[in-house]
């Protein structure tokens, strides 16, 4: 699948995005940290609408009131793959108000039921449900949009997995530039496989960072990634143990990083869907 007609190549002028670092808080730090005391953040979750449908839906304050926008844009601070099993209900789908019965935070090892490395299980091959997998692959994107300081982490199914791909190669990679350095539009495509419409996310960059934005935003996400790989570590863990497994649980960190008091995501989760048991 091509995306020329998406990307742009020679980003626009849209200089206006407003850098966390450049955001007033009124709370310190160790403030903060007081009032995550036993709670687990949860980072607000952006799935690809089924049906064709053109817009996400972005939750808010009120649950019971998201926002709907055309478009996503920010920066990608940081994403990786995430691989979840589901066994088909009688009626031959997901159940999607269910929990994963086995659930690869990184895209590469399973906890849960069967387990293992995703290479070499017979559920994440081509045929094992229909013609597709048993296993959905898809991939966590963490995207931070102007003036917040914790990104939305959008969802993309295994439809909008390519295109991802080759935005990156192209926009980022062979112009040897970290992905978090520019922003970036999200943006939705109906698609037909010739019985149902499905929604495919496009990719268009917009305008790259330079100088000292360019060092800020790389400094931010750098805190971020590590602080993501910690939490799904303790994830991990946090399966293994409630399937049976002898990894030993420690306890996470409430500490929150020294980053200027920018961010913490301590024990943050994924919502819903990608929920494991403590």
């Amino acid at each position: 699948m091509s995306i020329q007609n998406n990307e742009m190549m020679a980003p626009v002028n849209h200089s206006n995005f407003l850098l966390p670092q450049a955001v007033e808080t009124t709370f310190t730090a160790e403030e903060l940290a007081e009032d995550m005391d036993g709670i687990q953040l949860n980072f607000q979750q952006v799935k690809v609408p089924s049906g064709g449908a053109l817009q996400y839906e972005i939750p808010t304050e009120d649950p019971d009131n998201p926002d709907y926008s055309r478009y996503l844009e920010g920066v990608i601070l940081y994403h990786h793959p995430s691989n979840a099993y589901w066994p088909e209900t009688e009626d031959g789908e997901d159940d999607d108000n269910a929990p994963p019965q086995c659930q690869a935070l990184d895209g590469k090892v399973g906890h849960g039921s069967p387990g293992g490395l995703c290479d070499a299980c017979g559920y994440n091959r081509f045929g094992t449900r229909g013609k597709g997998k048993a296993c959905k692959n898809m991939h966590m994107v963490y995207l931070l949009r102007s003036g917040e300081f914790m990104p939305l982490q959008v969802s993309l199914p295994p439809t909008s997995i390519k295109p991802f791909n080759e935005f990156v190669s192209r926009a980022f990679l062979l112009r040897r530039r970290g992905i978090c350095s520019a922003v970036v539009q999200l943006g939705l495509k109906k698609m037909n496989n010739g019985k149902d419409d499905y929604s495919v996310t496009t990719f268009k960059l917009l305008h790259d960072f330079e100088g000292e934005e360019l060092r800020q935003i790389r400094d931010y996400a750098d805190q971020f990634k590590e602080q993501v790989k910690v939490m799904l570590a303790q994830r991990a863990e946090q399966a293994d143990a409630a399937s049976g497994g002898l990894v030993e649980v420690g306890a996470p960190s409430r500490r929150l990083p020294d980053n200027e008091d920018h961010f913490a995501i301590g024990g943050v989760i994924d919502g819903e869907r990608e929920e494991l048991p403590a």
